[in-house]
């Protein structure tokens, strides 16, 4: 049986979305060192050292149907960071995108919205999905508001979401975009992208 969601490469004007594989780890690893993004105790970005077993947790996603991607940066031809299709639900259509980052200096540039637009736009127009969500930790306000600009909405707070690895309980917020969402957040992403050049 085919899997809705096949690896595969997707190109932008500035980013290109490459199926994460282990070549990618060095990169990674230097990606994450910028900013150490893994003591961010909100979110889940690996520590340098731990990008191989980030990988291999994706691969083992990829056989229950997600793909996760490296971000590579067209103009520097470098890996910057990573985001991916999960807990994808065939039969019905949807997936989220998560567990993106990006390295510092790339943060709160156009990459996020370029990255989102070829995802959706994947998502939307060659898989025909009804639903994409985005989650975050509650306290990841900045993460909140960059999912927001794209245009989801939120659907609300799963309380006590999850356990963290200290045992602190989570609240997840979940946003999503709808299928005939599509077309005006589409047109405000392209606008986005055309006045930041």
């Amino acid at each position: 049986m085919n899997k809705w969601i096949e690896p595969g490469v997707l190109t932008g004007d500035r980013v290109v979305l490459e199926p994460l594989e282990h070549a990618h780890a060095p990169a990674l690893a230097e990606a994450v060192r910028d900013g150490e993004l893994w003591r961010l105790w909100y979110t889940f970005v690996p520590a340098p050292d731990a990008v191989d077993g980030y990988i291999d947790t994706a691969h083992a996603e990829r056989a229950a149907g997600g793909l996760a991607f490296a971000v590579r940066d067209r103009a520097s031809d470098t890996v910057i960071g990573s985001t991916r299709f999960c807990h994808v639900n065939a039969a019905n259509r949807r997936a989220e995108i998560g567990y993106t980052w990006y390295a510092q200096r790339f943060q709160r540039t156009v990459v996020n919205t370029e990255c989102k637009r070829l995802m959706l736009a994947h998502a939307f127009e060659t898989l025909d999905a009804i639903a994409i969500e985005f989650r975050t930790h509650w306290h990841n306000r900045v993460s909140r508001a960059a999912i927001a600009r794209l245009g989801a909405k939120q659907d609300g707070v799963l309380r006590n979401h999850q356990i963290s690895d200290d045992g602190i309980l989570r609240d997840t917020v979940v946003f999503s975009i709808l299928a005939h969402e599509w077309p005006a957040v589409r047109q405000n992403l392209d606008f986005k992208l055309e006045r930041r050049g």
